[in-house]
């Protein structure tokens, strides 16, 4: 593993899996999980760590089937079950007992708030997090644009992309290479991290779990557009809408503070996302598109915002902050902004209790 930031160390524990994480601060400090996304892995919020507020004990673990830690196969019929129930464990590995403060980048948005419903938490930020709905193929107000959910799931992934992926490609000699895929779709438009750090990160995306257990997952033919449905195996049939949704966050009965950061140029998470079957059939990347009134583009920032409304009228504390210019990781792409923001957040919080 190559060197670590100053003050940041790696570990392993072993709870419903082997989990290796990122942690720094004091061991008795408040318990602070940054939960990775798709295609990456803790170190993405390694940069977080030094230089962080002395109170904060910050851990940071790599999810199943991502980075170090043991590639278990992922069951996409319970959502992000797996991942909210691997957290849960990986807390209890460690002893904590006390509530964490979750931040869900992405993917690990869906995986959070069951990890709410699961136990007490001192609060839940969002972070460019996969829509309420799951990724791909409903109309706005969730319900899916086909009975099987065709045009989500595995069998959208793009077969070069997960050869680039599984080949172990760190090249930029293509648009679908790990590298310049990373730069199109997860900063801002022309963000480049420093070289030997962008190195760090395609390698940490190269260590994924290629398979119908890990990513993309299993496939199944439909008769409906684009002629692929979500299988019940992998990362990207969790994200199916046919199994992931957590727009049932209102209901809560404890409710944590919320905070809600959003990327205005983000391309992933989007109201019209540039990697969503609506989108593409729209513009014609994808062809035989059977319009807008059977398959839609997925307004998922306005679904996220609606969900999180409803929330804030059942009594929760909800704050949102959009970065301007920034992509889907303004963690990174905006880090001194976006940390300022999220440590105060987290200090209006611990005024409140």
């Amino acid at each position: 593993m190559d060197h670590l930031m100053p003050g940041v160390r790696a570990a392993e524990v072993q709870g419903r899996i082997r989990t290796h994480y990122l942690e720094s601060g004091p061991s008795d400090g408040e318990p602070v999980v940054f939960v990775h996304g798709n295609l990456s892995t803790s170190r993405f919020f390694e940069h977080l760590m030094p230089g962080a507020p002395e109170r904060w004990r910050i851990l940071a673990p790599d999810m199943r089937c991502f980075g170090r830690s043991e590639p278990a196969p992922i069951d996409a019929t319970r959502g992000l079950g797996d991942w909210a129930d691997d957290l849960v464990a990986f807390l209890d590995a460690l002893g904590i007992d006390r509530p964490a403060h979750l931040v869900g980048w992405s993917t690990a948005g869906a995986a959070i708030a069951l990890v709410a419903r699961a136990r007490r938490v001192a609060s839940l930020t969002f972070l460019d997090p996969v829509a309420p709905y799951g990724f791909g193929g409903t109309f706005p107000d969730g319900r899916p644009c086909y009975p099987d959910f065709a045009g989500s799931g595995a069998g959208v992934a793009n077969p070069e992309f997960v050869r680039r992926l599984r080949e172990g490609d760190r090249s930029e000699d293509s648009p679908l290479s790990p590298r310049n895929v990373m730069n199109a779709t997860y900063w801002r438009p022309g963000h480049r991290e420093p070289r030997d750090r962008e190195d760090v990160l395609v390698d940490e995306i190269l260590l994924t779990t290629i398979s119908d257990d890990g990513y993309p997952g299993d496939a199944q033919t439909s008769e409906n557009w684009p002629g692929s449905a979500p299988g019940t195996r992998g990362l990207l049939n969790a994200l199916s809408p046919k199994y992931c949704d957590w727009s049932w966050l209102p209901t809560l009965a404890e409710k944590p503070p919320v905070l809600w950061t959003h990327g205005s140029d983000d391309v992933v998470v989007a109201d019209g996302s540039a990697l969503e079957l609506g989108t593409l059939g729209a513009s014609g990347v994808v062809p035989g598109w059977p319009g807008a009134d059977a398959f839609p583009p997925q307004p998922m920032v306005s679904q996220i915002r609606e969900v999180l409304e409803a929330y804030r009228a059942a009594g929760g504390r909800v704050a949102i902050e959009e970065f301007a210019g920034s992509g889907h990781g303004p963690h990174v792409d905006a880090a001194e902004q976006w940390a300022a923001t999220y440590w105060a957040f987290l200090e209006s919080t611990r005024g409140g209790r």
